[in-house]
């Protein structure tokens, strides 16, 4: 195999060391003479020149000594080596072949970008005589082979069982192949070897991802499964043995939680009917009953949480007391009068000492300071409720007693339905009763049907409640509505003042009005007239609005196009716009026609 050994240098050379292959040679100088042309020297096992007199200007070499036939041959392909050591490759011998290694000093040969799961190498620059054999032999101690495509033009495709086989493989690009001793170009060859891309590797490799993405979905699905709540235990099905037994967990403080969720899977599986409301209200009515005992509960919590905050409270502000004390006498171990006796150690740690508890003691002051705050905006929280609750209006409280009235309503609609629901059962189940069951059942009619009346006399009342609340409400609506129009009334007769105040005021300075009503305002104005009036002059034949803006944009920047445009409009005898051109090249123009206005005037 090849062996890296380190010298003094910290460079590294390799060495071959396999079973050894015989070499057969028909003359014992053939190898240095192939060497000589080559323009190479001959080297041995670790890299040494083995002629110190090699010259490569000879054609022969005399002197050679012969060549021993037990030749290390070629071993397993060590693993790539980083590219900041240098590597030292030597002569490897095969039984039909050698391969002789490349110049150090080259660069090393470009490959191109590996492909995933790549197996398969490009061996280019074999041998005209080169047979599968050969390649066999040169590429086998690399890894398995399992199969090889070669062409006829000195190249061929190896496919290894493994992926680190093909780096291997590429270890040997850039070597020099000899067939035997001859020196014929026909058999010797530069051997470049890089990645190929092929088809059942591009297969196989996503077959593998597949599997390794299926393994990691598994392992992912155990492990939900594994982290996952343990699943509620089932509900069972509705019967009056199941109803019974919950409707005593219902009583039972320690047995509501099962229980009411019982009843909650119940009702959303719709197992509520005719026969069986009266009991799915009594347990209904059941789990009602426990509200008073969770506000009690939750009132004591508050209680018990009120108390310890107090008595935290009253903790933490005996220990600032307790730490005041101690950084006071801190403090006055500083003073003069106790420092001077202290050795400087000593002051050093009384200093470090008094910095630590200042720092606990304040933060611990502003957490009881941060306490005290959230109590305060409790308080003005509560405040502001109180005074909400005061500011409502009489129509709030008329619409919330009509949503109210409304649901009692619906409720004894409900309730009556109920009742005839019953009534109709008891009916149907009197023809199947025996006779002597009549006569209660006959009274049982008569209280419901009592019942019944009481029912619809009382719906009647809320009825006639609930339409003399909406009377009211109605006629609250109108009374707005009237003060409303009142306020409109007062708006107006208000504007009616204000307008004749106005015009009293204009009677009495007509002057400034007419002054008012000219229709340049501004001395910014007269300037604009002014300078419009001159450049429409030279140009006889008018300006567009664009040019002339363009024009007055080099004196000011701030002058706007519509502006302008108003101010030509409300002169009109000065200026007047005209449209000239025909079809595509109409345009509007303005013209001065200040002299022809001053005669008109």
């Amino acid at each position: 195999m090849f062996l890296v050994q380190y010298t003094a240098d910290s460079s590294r050379t390799l060495n071959v060391d396999s079973t050894a292959m015989t070499l057969p040679m028909s003359d014992p100088t053939a190898w240095a003479t192939a060497m000589n042309n080559l323009g190479m020297a001959p080297l041995g096992i670790a890299g040494q020149p083995i002629l110190p007199d090699f010259d490569p200007a000879l054609g022969m070499m005399t002197g050679i000594p012969p060549i021993t036939p037990m030749m290390p041959g070629l071993g397993i392909v060590p693993p790539p080596i980083p590219p900041d050591m240098p590597v030292v490759k030597e002569i490897i011998h095969c039984k039909s072949c050698t391969l002789f290694p490349p110049n150090p000093n080259l660069p090393p040969p470009a490959t191109r970008e590996r492909p995933p799961g790549c197996k398969t190498v490009f061996v280019g620059g074999l041998p005209e005589n080169g047979t599968e054999q050969i390649i066999v032999e040169v590429f086998e101690q690399c890894g398995e082979i399992i199969a090889i495509r070669k062409s006829k033009k000195n190249f061929c495709h190896i496919r290894f069982a493994e992926e680190y086989m093909v780096d291997k493989a590429l270890y040997l690009s850039g070597y020099r192949i000899r067939l035997g001793s001859s020196t014929d170009k026909k058999d010797t060859g530069r051997l470049h070897v890089d990645f190929a891309q092929a088809r059942d590797d591009l297969y196989e490799w996503e077959c593998k991802q597949r599997m390794l993405a299926r393994e990691e979905r598994h392992r992912r699905r155990m492990e939900e499964e594994r982290l996952r709540p343990p699943s509620p235990p089932p509900v069972v099905h509705y019967s009056d043995h199941e109803c019974s037994i919950v409707a005593e967990k219902l009583k039972d403080d320690s047995k509501f939680s099962e229980a009411v969720q019982t009843l909650l899977t119940w009702i959303e599986r719709g197992e509520v009917n005719r026969r069986s409301a009266n009991n799915f209200y009594s347990m209904i009515q059941s789990a009602n009953s426990h509200v008073r005992r969770l506000v009690n509960e939750k009132a004591a919590h508050e209680k018990d949480m009120e108390e310890a905050k107090e008595k935290f409270k009253q903790a933490l502000s005996g220990i600032l007391i307790q730490f005041e004390q101690i950084v006071a006498v801190y403090h006055s171990a500083s003073k003069q009068k106790a420092w001077d006796h202290f050795t400087k150690a000593q002051r050093k740690n009384i200093s470090v000492w008094c910095k630590q508890a200042e720092e606990i003691r304040n933060i611990h002051n502003d957490e009881l300071m941060g306490i005290r705050r959230e109590e305060e905006m409790e308080m003005s929280d509560d405040e502001i409720e109180e005074t909400t609750e005061t500011k409502e209006t009489e129509e709030s409280a008329l619409v919330s007693q009509a949503e109210a009235l409304k649901e009692e309503n619906d409720s004894l609609r409900w309730q009556l339905d109920a009742y005839r629901n019953e009534v109709e059962l008891l009916k149907q189940e009197q023809g199947k009763a025996h006779r002597e069951d009549d006569p209660n059942k006959e009274q049982q009619l008569k209280l419901l049907q009592q019942a019944l009346q009481g029912m619809q006399q009382h719906l009647l009342k809320v009825q006639e409640e609930y339409k003399r609340k909406e009377a009211e409400l109605e006629k609250v609506k109108d009374d707005k509505l009237q003060v409303e129009k009142m306020l409109e009334n007062l708006k107006e007769k208000e504007s009616c003042a204000s307008r004749l105040c106005a015009s009293n005021q204009d009677s009495d300075y007509p002057l400034e009005k007419t002054l008012n009503s000219s229709p340049i305002k501004s001395e910014r104005e007269a300037l604009l007239v002014g300078i419009i009036s001159t450049f429409l002059h030279v140009h006889p034949f008018g300006a567009s609005i664009e040019y002339i803006c363009s024009y007055l944009h080099r004196l000011d920047n701030k002058i706007c196009t519509s502006d302008v445009e108003c101010l030509m409009s409300r002169l009109q005898h000065t200026f007047k716009q005209e449209m000239t051109g025909v079809g595509a090249s109409l345009e509007k123009r303005w013209k001065f026609c200040g002299f022809e206005g001053l005669k008109l005037t």
